[in-house]
């Protein structure tokens, strides 16, 4: 038995620059290739036939040459010879190698030491390390980390596309092991990855593994190696050619999968080789194209995604074209970025609107797809009174848009919400329940209703509310909604309630945002509740953080205590005893001598020694002196009479 397998041939990148090559080639007649486009010598004599010729240095190429930069890259000096020669480049860089560009010069500009795992001689190495002006360190065994970085190195590691990603997995956690300042980027293709697992998986069901492709390709002899690992005998072959030399002797399960630069006709020339000198009995055309897929516009079928740049995305559908998937037609969320819907190596279905043999190219849409799907979630909700829900993306003329299922519902105005709001533009982004109210599916028009569902909901939530304010409750847990300079209101199951700001806490507080932020989870008490006018008062300072609960422990007549003054006024100054709690020093009690006013001694932020004179804890207050810790002045001696002079007529 002969299994292909699915990923045998050309990659995403390889396939793209190979069609830019034959495109370039017949427009302009004659082209050039910044070394060989890819590593298969039977390839490159073909596209040679076709017009495209290889150079080895920007200097072999003349003003006014067309050069096409192969998918590998090169580095920014080289491109910017070609530049300096005033040829007409074309960047057929693999978008996946391109990323890698970018990440390293952004990185190396920040200060970071690159790091690329991968094999130094690689062109796809050298045009990466060319991004960063050659100053990566590049490793590809274990044994070179120790001696190339070091603790103290902040590093940004990379890896070449093509890598073993076991192999990726343990060099980079010893990386992170060696130096602490690390962050690393996941480079490698995915299509590289699901190549090399599909290869071993395909070994270990083999008797015999017959990897394809041209003996300079890295990424081939990783395939070797990998099948070797799991499969006794591995049989590398260029071409057909290399039957006679070989001429392996085939039997029972027998796998074949090719490097990422194996061209089609390479893999079938192989395939039909082995179908006349090996096994008569199987026909390998037949195996072949059974791997192959047929499509037809309207057909809804799943791929894997393959590459996605700023305007596409690519998808392998196992058929002889990959399929296309323009921005566009990914999502019904206007302005969504490919690389936020999907994401290479992710599976999706997908709905085919053309397929063109002529062209080359599979048009495909996951929008319109959803939005057949859509259409029958959202009519039979209809018709059955079920409620869907939505995400608001745009404001439009008259109300806003909510996508559900992949279908624009148009919700007024008036129905977006449960109160009127001045500018719709809050809601978007918003996820929401709706509610379909009308369909005219002669114009494809929905119409829905926000409002409907939410009042219903707040009736509901009042109904349980008073259920269990009748039964006694008085705890609720709820959540902060809104701050206002008075209070916070809350939210207790659809119920919005108002802390007033001087049930926050004990203390004084100038805000509410003092004490909690919009999104907070809190405990609060009801305080008053009216039936009549839906007002809902609520508390949420607890009675065991009362300070003059804790004064009653903690302060006593005759205590000394440490206070800082707080306010001054005319009569005194008041200190703070302990959070919460504040003592009047009376002036007759701020000194052992006379003052005229208290600044004469105090000021707002000194910290004193006060003893505790009394405390009414009816009216919460304390009186506190200064003067009772100061020894008391003694009083001025008296001045002598001065004695009258003697009478004149005193005997």
């Amino acid at each position: 038995m002969i299994k292909l397998a699915k990923t045998a041939g050309f990659c995403f990148g390889v396939g793209r620059a190979v069609k830019i090559a034959e495109d370039a080639a017949k427009e302009k007649g004659r082209v050039f290739t910044l070394g060989p486009l890819i590593h298969n010598q039977g390839e490159v004599e073909r596209l040679e036939k076709l017009g495209v010729s290889v150079i080895l240095s920007p200097d072999d190429a003349a003003a006014g040459d067309t050069v096409i930069i192969r998918s590998h890259g090169v580095p920014l000096e080289t491109e910017t010879r070609l530049y300096e020669r005033d040829t007409n480049v074309i960047d057929a860089t693999c978008p996946f190698v391109k990323r890698i560009h970018t990440i390293v010069a952004e990185e190396a500009e920040k200060g970071y030491k690159i790091v690329i795992i991968g094999d130094a001689n690689h062109p796809e190495v050298l045009g990466i390390n060319g991004r960063c002006n050659n100053t990566a360190t590049v490793i590809a065994e274990e044994e070179e980390i120790s001696s190339k970085i070091g603790p103290s190195d902040r590093i940004c590691v990379v890896a070449q596309t093509t890598f073993e990603r076991e192999k990726w997995k343990k060099l980079l956690n010893l990386i992170k092991n060696t130096c602490k300042d690390t962050h690393f980027f996941d480079t490698i293709c995915s299509a590289t990855n699901e190549r090399q697992c599909e290869a071993a998986k395909l070994a270990k069901e083999s008797d015999v593994m017959v990897v394809i492709g041209d003996k300079k390709s890295s990424n081939t002899a990783k395939l070797r190696e990998i099948c070797k690992t799991f499969c006794p005998l591995v049989y590398h072959m260029e071409d057909a050619a290399d039957f006679a030399d070989l001429k392996p002797k085939l039997y029972g399960n027998v796998g074949v999968t090719a490097g990422a630069s194996a061209p089609d006709w390479i893999i079938k020339e192989v395939l039909y080789t082995m179908e006349e000198n090996i096994q008569k009995d199987v026909s390998f055309e037949e195996e072949l194209k059974k791997s192959l897929v047929t499509l037809s516009t309207g057909d809804i079928v799943k791929g894997t995604v393959i590459g996605i740049t700023p305007t596409e995305v690519y998808v392998d559908l196992g058929y002889k074209s990959d399929g296309v998937i323009d921005a566009s037609e990914l999502a019904a969320t206007p302005d969504a970025k490919p690389e936020d819907v999907v994401k290479v190596g992710d599976e999706v279905e997908v709905y085919v609107y053309r397929v063109s043999d002529v062209e080359g190219t599979v048009g495909l849409s996951i929008k319109k797809l959803a939005s057949i799907k859509g259409w029958k979630v959202v009519s039979e909700a209809f018709e059955n009174g079920v409620d869907l829900e939505g995400k608001i993306t745009e404001v439009v003329n008259g109300g806003v848009i909510a996508v559900s299922n992949g279908v624009r519902i148009f919700v007024p105005a008036s129905q977006a919400n449960d109160r009127y709001l001045s500018d719709l533009s809050v809601l978007v982004g918003r996820t929401v329940p709706i509610r379909i109210i009308d369909i005219n599916k002669a114009r494809r028009k929905i119409v829905g209703s926000v409002k409907a569902i939410l009042n219903e909901q707040k009736d509901k939530a009042m109904s349980e509310f008073w259920e269990k304010i009748d039964a006694g409750q008085k705890e609720f847990k709820g959540v902060v909604k809104t701050l206002t300079s008075f209070g916070a209101f809350v939210d207790i199951g659809g119920i919005d309630g108002l802390v007033h700001i001087s049930e926050l806490s004990w203390n004084h507080i100038k805000s509410p945002a003092e004490v909690v932020a919009v999104g907070d989870e809190i405990n609060v008490t009801i305080l008053d509740a009216n039936r009549e006018t839906g007002k809902i008062s609520l508390g949420y300072k607890k009675a065991e953080d009362n300070p003059w609960a804790i004064a009653q422990e903690k302060l006593h007549v005759d205590d000394v205590v440490k206070a800082k003054i707080v306010r001054i006024v005319p009569f005194g100054a008041f200190a703070e005893i302990i959070p919460g709690i504040d003592g009047l020093i009376h002036i007759s009690q701020i000194s052992n001598k006379r003052i005229a006013k208290p600044q004469d001694v105090l000021a707002v932020g000194d910290e004193v020694e006060a003893m505790i004179t009394d405390i009414n804890w009816e009216t919460k207050k304390v009186a506190l002196s200064i003067r009772a810790l100061l020894p008391e002045e003694a009083p001025k001696a008296e001045a002598p009479a001065e004695e009258a002079p003697a009478s004149e007529t005193e005997e």
